[in-house]
């Protein structure tokens, strides 16, 4: 077998001194979970990976890169040494661009990157070696590591870029040379670090940078922030598509039918009729679909492969996923069914996790209250700015609200949006999401159908624990593989 690194190859890369001959077959920056054959990269972070260099090589490292020979390490094992390990990490990511006749999709957006990556995974995974980034690995070590990662004889490679600040994601798009950008949406995520929402649409648009020449950026035509979008892809001499539900967009979402765990969607991809199915309800996810076909149908891929593709596609655990939760372990009918969408949020997709819940169906007497319910258990959303108090009031006034029975909030900033609430709808509220779970077997019945969703750090994700504690999981006819 090939290898992925040759130390020649690496050394030529990086610019860095071997200290021994070795060859890899992957990257790794966690020495908990590397593999044998990998080239171990020693990153700095919360510690430095210097640290962890003498158990990785232990474990089956072919070679690890470094700035200097860690303690413990002999001179004589397999190192390359360079001035700066995060800088060598890019030369390394450029090389392994610049060697790849692969399509590559670079992807973007306030929200439902990573889902939309995966979707991208999926849609061209029968029609050649697809490679994509690992996890979330968005940002200034994610991007690189994916493209070091990418193999010789890759067709296509997925390539998501991230911010939080200003300047980020124009590097990171140089690095990766797209031959196709999407731009999912701009929505206020990240806001503290811009003046408005058009600075956040400005770093968005910045993607297009990177692009290679004749390249296609496939933006989203619904937002008020389009134009910007439209502008910068212009200023590069990009082919310009646009997606959406309005009218004028080269590919657009007619309608979309929820069903269950399923969504059913009509659209128009470039003038073609399609009819597509997503294992998941949520038109969001249809949105974004439709950017997907597009996206391929751009990288040179057969769109009704693509749309037999998507319809093998689920979101990952923690990202809008319907899981059922028996209650009994007898009757299967004694269930609820949760949401789980405790990832990340911003009022943009806070307001299209809610439309699902809103768009779910409780089961009437089979629980103690006789009704089925919606409920939503809802947590911080951060990094929102000045305006972050309105933004979670605002909240109550979403239509999809007026379809959801009980709402508990988390978090000190999630207080705005309990005091918010009509009497009715009024559940509880709890500083930390470890008070909450806490009372987890107060708040669901049978019936029920739950949505958890907040920031990350907002750790909503412990009501999820506690709620799947209170039973057993059941199958269900979409389970599978991704």
């Amino acid at each position: 077998m090939t290898p992925l690194w040759t130390v020649s190859d690496a050394a030529a890369a990086t610019g860095g001194r071997p200290t021994a001959d070795w060859q890899a077959s992957g990257v790794s920056i966690d020495s908990r979970s590397i593999a044998p054959g990998d080239l171990f990269v020693a990153l700095k972070d919360v510690r430095d990976g210097h640290e962890f260099v003498a158990d990785a090589l232990k474990k089956g490292a072919a070679a690890a890169l470094v700035s200097r020979v860690p303690d413990g390490v002999p001179d004589d094992a397999p190192l390359l040494i360079v001035d700066n390990v995060l800088a060598g990490l890019e030369r390394l990511g450029a090389a392994g661009r610049a060697r790849s006749r692969a399509k590559v999709i670079g992807i973007t957006g306030s929200v439902g990157k990573t889902s939309t990556k995966e979707m991208l995974r999926a849609a061209l995974d029968r029609q050649g070696k697809v490679h994509a980034a690992e996890a979330s690995f968005n940002n200034h070590w994610g991007v690189p590591l994916t493209l070091a990662r990418l193999p010789r004889d890759a067709e296509f490679a997925l390539v998501e870029i991230g911010m939080n600040h200003p300047g980020e994601i124009a590097p990171l798009a140089r690095l990766a040379r797209p031959h196709v950008v999407m731009v999912t949406i701009v929505a206020p995520a990240h806001l503290e670090a811009f003046d408005d929402i058009a600075g956040i649409a400005r770093e968005k648009a910045s993607i297009a940078e990177g692009l290679e020449p004749g390249g296609t950026a496939i933006l989203n035509g619904d937002l008020d922030t389009t134009p910007i979008l439209v502008a910068a892809a212009g200023a590069v001499d990009a082919r310009v598509e646009t997606f959406g539900e309005t009218g004028g967009v080269t590919h657009r979402l007619l309608s979309a039918q929820f069903s269950g765990e399923a969504t059913v969607a009509r659209a128009t991809i470039g003038g073609e009729a399609v009819l597509l199915r997503l294992n998941t309800p949520g038109r969001h996810f249809a949105v974004n679909a439709v950017a997907v076909l597009a996206a391929a149908q751009a990288a040179g891929a057969d769109l009704a492969l693509s749309l037999n593709g998507l319809g093998r596609w689920r979101p990952y655990q923690g990202r809008g996923t319907i899981e059922p939760i028996g209650l009994d372990p007898v009757d299967d009918r004694l269930r609820i069914d949760l949401i789980d969408d405790a990832y990340n949020a911003n009022p943009t997709s806070m307001a299209a996790a809610l439309d699902v819940l809103a768009a779910t169906r409780p089961v009437d007497n089979i629980g103690r209250i006789t009704p089925g319910r919606r409920i939503a258990i809802l947590g911080d959303m951060l990094e929102l700015g000045p305006t972050e108090a309105q933004m979670h009031a605002a909240l109550a006034d979403l239509p999809a609200m007026a379809g959801i029975d009980r709402v508990h909030c988390v978090g000190p900033r999630m207080r705005a949006l309990h005091d918010a609430l009509p009497e009715p709808q009024r559940g509880r509220w709890a500083e930390t999401a470890d008070a909450l779970a806490g009372q987890a077997h107060r708040l669901v019945d049978a019936g029920d159908v739950l949505l958890v969703k907040g920031s990350k750090a907002s750790r909503v994700s412990l009501v999820v624990d506690a709620i799947r504690k209170l039973g057993h999981p059941l199958r269900t006819e979409f389970e599978g593989p991704n």
